[in-house]
């Protein structure tokens, strides 16, 4: 069905969800991390590529 979203999309949605929880929390304690950012920027977008493409399948 068209703009519906299937557990796996989902999950990864509330991983990358509590991923910026996670940095965020940890970035306001102990200090920015630039690889810990750039982990989550690179999970984000594979996030927002399995929504792209489970939305036009």
């Amino acid at each position: 069905m068209p703009g519906s979203t299937d557990g796996s999309t989902k999950a990864m949605g509330a991983l990358t969800l509590g991923a910026l929880v996670a940095v965020t929390a940890y970035s306001v304690a102990l200090g920015g991390n630039g690889w810990l950012w750039f982990g989550w920027v690179v999970l984000g977008l594979i996030t927002l590529g399995m929504v792209v493409t489970h939305g036009s399948a």
